[in-house]
């Protein structure tokens, strides 16, 4: 069977790991440029769309490769290898076919009559939407929505009210309910104000909108699947790719810093870099932080596919198997990061030039560390989950209510 369909879009994981390992190099020769440009070049975009990156999450009931979330880990992972902004947008841009599995089926050949267009948007339920007939009105401002700038469609999380008043579904646990809003990228107004240390291209800006209708069945929750049932349609699948961005970043990091150490000759010392003491141990210590983090993601994920792909679910997870996942998700930001600020510090004023790719590695990780899934609110929940406690951000352990 064909790796790509007749167009030329690839149908398989392994060519769309192949296409994004052969761009990597692409991407790092242009990241100053992306960095300076504040959000994508259009072209970039488009060499995105054409590894498949953007399609890898469709079923293959709607033509899609369907890639495990391993999969997807291993193509956002060797994109980041090349650019963290890139990456970052690429593996947000990807959402599109896993929210296929949320949305009214009716509409997604509807909203993607192709699969390689990008969904943007912010998750967190920031906007207002009020209830009229047919669907709603929705208005309101959502801040970091990567990506914004070259994405078709944008989905974002809102309050439902009715006649200006908190809306909830009868016997609802929630006092007031919301739900995620899909709309056309037209009907989105960008606020130019991503000006920022680190992840600089991903052009995550905060966007607006007043008074938008959108059709009933262009909402949705990750509460309710209404394709079929697989290990994609969950309320975490989303998150799962995410990590790969600070794991490919570090991985770069060590490479390079790698390849300094081998040919750099102290003149103080008389000896070579690769001879040091110094440089020898702190390269394996950053090798082993990075190598256990990025087995623990993987494993995690492992794990949880094996359950869900038997056609079992979350709850077949124990409690310490189900924490795991956010956890390693955290913890490849964390390790990542100080993996990257080791290196840093370890190739010393040959780090601190614009031009020294690790200058910008350590402002990205620096920022990637900020998104949610990075923060103290993720432990926290787990936490509380793991003691029988309702947790604060469900979401990120998979729980629907």
């Amino acid at each position: 069977m064909s790796a790509v369909d007749a167009a030329g879009a690839p149908q398989h994981a392994a060519e769309i790991l192949r296409r994004a390992r052969a761009l990597a190099p692409v991407l790092r020769e242009r990241a100053a440029e992306i960095e300076a440009n504040r959000t994508l070049p259009a072209d970039v975009v488009e060499l995105l769309r054409g590894t498949g990156v953007f399609r890898m999450c469709f079923a293959r009931e709607w033509g899609g490769p369907e890639l495990t979330s391993l999969e997807q880990l291993a193509v956002v992972e060797a994109l980041a290898y090349g650019d963290a902004s890139a990456a970052w947008c690429a593996v947000i841009g990807a959402n599109s076919g896993l929210l296929g599995n949320f949305l009214d089926q009716s509409v997604v050949k509807e909203v993607y009559p192709s699969l390689d267009l990008i969904t943007a948007g912010v998750l967190a339920p920031a906007g207002r939407a009020e209830r009229v007939p047919g669907g709603f009105r929705l208005s309101g401002r959502w801040s970091f929505g990567s990506g914004i700038k070259h994405s078709d469609w944008v989905t974002s999380g809102a309050f439902i009210f009715q006649d200006g008043e908190p809306w909830a579904a009868p016997g609802s646990e929630h006092a007031h309910d919301s739900r995620q809003f899909l709309v056309p990228r037209s009907a989105v107004g960008v606020v130019e104000n991503w000006d920022t240390t680190g992840l600089c291209g991903t052009g995550s800006c905060d966007y607006t909108m007043t008074d938008v209708f959108v059709p009933e069945e262009h909402t949705f929750t990750f509460y309710e699947v209404r394709g079929t049932p697989s290990p994609l349609a969950q309320p975490d699948s989303f998150m799962r790719a995410l990590c790969g961005v600070p794991l490919g970043v570090a991985r770069a990091a060590l490479d390079h810093a790698r390849g300094i150490a081998s040919d750099r000759f102290d003149r103080m010392a008389g000896r070579a870099w690769s001879e040091s003491w110094r440089v020898q141990t702190e390269l394996a210590r950053c090798e082993a932080e990075f190598n256990a983090a990025r087995e623990g993601v993987y494993g995690a994920l492992r794990r949880q596919w094996e359950v869900l792909a038997a056609g079992g679910t979350l709850d077949d997870l124990t409690p310490t198997e189900r924490a795991a996942s956010p956890l390693a998700w955290l913890h490849a930001f964390r390790a990542s990061r100080a993996v990257v600020n080791r290196l840093y510090d370890l190739l010393q004023t040959w780090s601190i030039n614009r031009t020294s790719p690790m200058d910008r590695w350590l402002r990205d990780t620096a920022v990637m560390c900020q998104n949610l899934t990075a923060q103290d609110a993720v432990l926290e929940s787990v936490g509380a989950y793991l003691l029988g406690r309702p947790p604060l951000f469900r979401i990120s352990l998979g729980l629907d209510r």
